[in-house]
């Protein structure tokens, strides 16, 4: 497939990855907290379903792992936000299912896809390993942010989950220059300075509660 096409790909995915976070970014500073608007998973989902097809095209496990991981606890904090009920009960059975299906077609069209994965020449077995745990650092906040969650009964975007973006984002950045991907850089450049924002904000409010 040409490169074009792939990027284009990942560049869409990339582009509302970044809205979910400049939405969720203006939404917090006009109320000085951090809020989660429901547009930020709705988005969320969207994407994660683009770049999990952008990492196959581009045969990139770290990519399709980071999103195989996060994409059903986007689900979960729209039913705690009541969006999911809203849904279509058709249109929410496609998007638990259609993941599903693209990975049992992809698997099964007669390429040896687990080799092409995991023995990539282009990726060497060291940024290998870096990307995965690049991406299970980043997904580690959305499974401390779902926990949270699940605990207040409620979606809500903690201290912890930001530090654990930042920290995650600084590493797939060391991965995407090294493995020269505009996509990944690009994305997680402008995520950076949004995580940081919001550490500032959540400890403004720290303060603020303490005082």
């Amino acid at each position: 497939m040409n490169n074009w096409i792939v990027f284009t790909v990942g560049f869409i995915a990339q582009t509302l990855f970044s809205s979910r976070l400049i939405i969720q970014w203006i939404t917090s500073e006009k109320q000085r907290k951090v809020i989660t608007p429901s547009l930020f998973w709705v988005l969320s989902l969207i994407a994660s379903f683009l770049l999990f097809i952008y990492g196959y095209l581009r045969e990139d496990f770290a990519i399709m792992l980071g999103q195989a991981l996060t994409y059903f606890i986007y689900i979960r904090n729209l039913q705690l936000q009541n969006q999911w009920q809203k849904i279509h009960v058709v249109l929410q059975w496609l998007i638990l299912l259609i993941p599903t299906f693209v990975v049992i077609y992809y698997f099964n069209n007669n390429t040896i896809d687990v080799t092409l994965l995991f023995k990539n020449e282009k990726i060497p077995l060291w940024l290998l390993v870096l990307g995965i745990i690049s991406q299970v650092v980043f997904t580690l906040r959305f499974i401390y942010q779902w926990i949270y969650s699940e605990r207040a009964k409620e979606s809500i975007l903690p201290f912890g989950f930001w530090l654990l973006s930042l920290i995650g984002s600084s590493l797939i950045l060391i991965y995407a220059i090294f493995r020269r991907d505009p996509v990944l850089f690009v994305g997680h450049l402008l995520g950076a300075i949004i995580y940081v924002r919001n550490l500032v904000l959540l400890n403004k409010m720290e303060k603020w509660a303490n005082s």
